[in-house]
């Protein structure tokens, strides 16, 4: 894809993009733990996506993987920010759709790849 990003790439920057100021609000006390570990799995989802892209055969899908792992953490995390009050619901709703789009895109590379061999770029 000379000269054009993957829609992915976009929306999970725009999902970081919009996941950092939300963290600040966030209790102090649990911002070396809890928040840590969200930010932690949503940068290794966006940064195991940008190392997939770079790699062919297994070890393109291997990094899908771990993507797809990064992403079910990431939305673990946000069940539960939701569930303890950290966020409101319609910032839950907001996020859970960006979320959800992610999935859905990752999905489809996964099968887009095992389906056409890493024929795709």
């Amino acid at each position: 894809m000379a000269g054009t990003e993957m829609v992915i790439f976009t929306r999970t920057f725009d999902f970081l993009t919009w996941l950092l100021p939300a963290t600040n609000n966030f209790p102090r006390a649990h911002r070396h733990t809890f928040t840590r570990r969200l930010l932690d799995a949503a940068f290794d989802l966006r940064e195991s996506m940008e190392e997939a892209n770079l790699r062919r055969g297994e070890a393109r899908m291997e990094r899908l993987n771990r993507s797809d792992e990064a992403l079910a953490r990431v939305r673990v995390y946000l069940r539960l920010a939701a569930g303890w009050g950290w966020l409101s619901s319609g910032q839950y709703r907001h996020v859970a759709g960006m979320v959800a789009e992610i999935g859905r895109l990752l999905g489809g590379w996964r099968k887009a790849f095992t389906r056409e061999g890493d024929s795709r770029s």
